[in-house]
């Protein structure tokens, strides 16, 4: 690609973006789903490093076919080196969460990876100051995650010491799906205030994934987990989803999306993805959640909204 071509002008969001930005949050969405239909089969880290392999082959292969260097020396291995490893720890939150809290809760607290990534942005990266807006939304959103953590300290199962060791397994993956939320926002303030900023989607995506393939194996390894319990059906096509459909496909479709439209505007549609979450592990896994984590819901689902919204400038 030469550095000479001026970059297109980004426009905002026509009805062809919107639809496939709807379409990408459903993607997204169902990952936490897949994940945890897969989990008896496939131990969680191993499944994790799993992914990760087979979509930075296939990202290597794409780059390949499309003669975009991933190796050549620009001055990125160091960030790309840590946006990696960061990338294996969300993973690792997320697959592990997954056995201690419903793919419904995992959504909420996983998304919100947005307000952790406008922090990040303002303290970190110039030209990120947050607005007042913003910073409502930072609130918002925080009132909602706490309110979604004392909902999950109400136990769910029968009275006793089961029912408290219950709670206390959902209140850990609950926490897992924050700490997630944090190491993708952190991933994200990598990318943007690094020369990652600099370098081309593929190769962005490459350093993440191959990184936390090494990474994620080599724990599984270490942990253990470095085998299958079972091979089923339903868990290679878990595997081929989230490797294929998510790593792959829609993270190159997102990259594609950002290369021609505000951000800005792309963004807001993130808080579609927590709401097809809870959606689909009510419909896919018979999850329930209480009134009260729906109404924690709709306050994370405002903030995100409120932390993503639009900058309006003024006539001149």
């Amino acid at each position: 690609m030469s550095t000479t071509t001026a970059l297109p002008t980004r426009r905002a969001p026509d009805s062809f973006a919107i639809l496939l930005m709807i379409g990408l949050c459903a993607i997204w969405g169902l990952q936490q789903v897949a994940i945890k239909s897969a989990n008896a089969a496939v131990p969680p880290v191993f499944q994790a490093g799993l992914r990760s392999a087979l979509a930075s082959l296939l990202v290597w292969a794409w780059a390949r076919s499309r003669g975009t260097p991933l190796f050549r020396d620009d001055g990125t291995l160091g960030a790309g080196m840590l946006a990696g490893v960061l990338f294996a720890a969300e993973f690792i939150c997320i697959f592990l969460g997954l056995t201690l809290t419903s793919a419904s809760r995992m959504a909420v607290f996983l998304y919100t990876a947005p307000c952790f990534t406008a922090l990040g942005l303002h303290w970190f990266v110039d030209g990120e100051r947050m607005r007042r807006v913003q910073w409502l939304g930072i609130i918002v959103a925080f009132a909602g995650m706490a309110l979604a953590f004392a909902d999950g300290f109400l136990p769910s199962g029968p009275a006793g010491a089961s029912a408290h060791g219950s709670t206390l397994a959902r209140a850990a993956g609950d926490a897992l799906g924050v700490l997630g939320g944090i190491a993708w926002a952190a991933t994200t303030v990598v990318v943007r205030g690094t020369r990652l900023a600099h370098t081309s989607a593929s190769k962005t995506l490459f350093y993440q994934l191959a990184v936390s393939a090494v990474v994620l194996l080599a724990l599984a390894l270490g942990l253990g987990q470095a085998h299958v319990e079972t091979v089923t059906p339903l868990a290679l096509a878990s595997l081929a989803y989230q490797a294929v459909i998510v790593a792959f496909v829609s993270y190159l479709l997102w990259f594609w999306l950002l290369t021609r439209y505000i951000a800005s505007r792309l963004s807001v549609f993130s808080f579609l993805t927590p709401l097809f979450g809870v959606t689909f592990g009510v419909l896919l896994l018979g999850e329930s959640f209480s009134t009260r984590f729906l109404a924690a819901a709709l306050l994370v689902l405002t903030g995100i909204a409120l932390v993503n919204a639009p900058v309006r400038r003024r006539a001149v």
